[in-house]
């Protein structure tokens, strides 16, 4: 293995997808409610939005399609919406906790970077009582959201960490393209509502908890 795939400093999880198994309630909310009330005519293909600000997919769809809804009324469904799927319906990747710990141990700094903003990621750290050292949300920074990467280089700056020794997890191609574009190395993570996104662009692609748990093992450089 080469010496730079070894030995991330930090660890920046993705929120939807990943720590919590949000997309697959997203896959079905997106089409068959949340695009229904704001289009008046054909609706995106989810990966054009998956990993955006919710207030930038609004921005999207306005440049893209046709909105019959405003962008107050659009935010005031998506964040109904959000904070009914965060509240009764995620579950916390499994392993999360003791990965964390682990990480921990070692002296690996591990954040959350989420496009989701503060009232809805707090309802997940604090539902699922998740403590990491930062949780830096595209609502946080003066900068374009995902794929962008200036959520990522933020977050590099906040932790005091260069972006080429943070490891990335993401399951949406631009949270994929969004790192990459940080210049950090990108472990994509690849579960059931995403088994058809393109998720080429990542250094490394996995499939599950193990193996994604077994990867950032290695690329850290600790012991599993």
């Amino acid at each position: 293995m080469d010496d730079s795939e070894r030995g991330s400093q930090a660890v920046l999880f993705d929120m939807d997808g990943v720590i919590v198994d949000s997309e697959r309630y997203w896959h079905d909310a997106q089409p068959e409610h949340i695009f229904p009330a704001t289009l008046a005519g054909e609706y995106p293909d989810l990966d054009e939005t998956t990993g955006m600000n919710y207030k930038e997919i609004y921005d999207y769809l306005d440049a893209n399609y046709e909105p019959k809804i405003s962008k107050d009324e659009f935010i005031d469904i998506f964040d109904e919406t959000a904070r009914g799927i965060y509240r009764e319906r995620v579950s916390l990747l499994d392993g999360f906790h003791d990965l964390r710990a682990e990480l921990g141990a070692n002296d690996v700094t591990v954040a959350i970077v989420t496009s989701a903003p503060p009232a809805w990621h707090e309802i997940v750290t604090e539902r699922f009582d998740i403590a990491v050292g930062e949780t830096i949300s595209a609502e946080d920074i003066d900068g374009e959201g995902k794929p962008a990467p200036d959520v990522y280089e933020h977050a590099a700056d906040v932790l005091g960490i260069d972006p080429a020794d943070c490891l990335v997890v993401e399951d949406s191609k631009n949270g994929v393209e969004a790192g990459k574009r940080a210049g950090m190395v990108v472990i994509a993570y690849r579960t059931g509502p995403n088994s058809e996104t393109d998720l080429s662009a990542a250094d490394v692609v996995v499939d599950g908890s193990a193996e994604l748990r077994a990867e950032i093992q290695r690329r850290t450089g600790i012991e599993g």
